[in-house]
């Protein structure tokens, strides 16, 4: 029996990303985000979700990814509590595409050093009959990103 895991898939900048679907709470429209003043680059400022305060972090400039500037379909991706060491948190990305479930055959590996340092768990192989269907999506590790802020902070 091969094993499953549910991601869900996003893009930004053009490339495709997961991330585990436990972490995720919801996902939401891109709503106006106020600023905090004097937050390092990343915050990019709170919203009121349903009367919670919840922080939101710019993941491409978290991740150092380039930035496509205005993208008309961007969404948060409200993440669970227990990620964000209880914290409400929310991250944009310019699109979110869907939750797949993929067999951890379809997974490879990276060296550990770069996993590391680019705060990914994985690739994951795509496979479809379409060529546009066929690719890789990055797995992004959000527990080592956000324990990264923690330690940074």
């Amino acid at each position: 029996m091969v094993k499953t895991i549910d991601v869900v898939e996003f893009e930004i900048g053009g490339t495709r990303y997961a991330l585990d679907i436990l972490l995720a709470r919801e996902i939401v429209e891109m709503i106006p985000i106020t600023p905090v003043p004097r937050a390092p680059p990343h915050i990019a400022g709170i919203i009121n979700l349903r009367g919670e305060i919840t922080n939101i972090i710019n993941l491409t400039t978290l991740l150092q990814l380039p930035d496509r500037g205005d993208v008309m379909n961007r969404k948060i991706i409200v993440l669970v509590p227990e990620v964000a060491s209880g914290s409400n948190l929310g991250i944009i990305v310019d699109d979110v595409h869907s939750v797949m479930q993929i067999a951890e055959d379809d997974v490879e590996t990276m060296d550990a050093s770069l996993c590391h340092e680019a705060f990914v768990k994985g690739i994951i192989k795509i496979g479809g009959d379409d060529i546009k269907e066929k690719g890789l999506v990055i797995w992004i590790d959000m527990t080592k990103v956000l324990g990264g802020l923690a330690t940074a902070g």
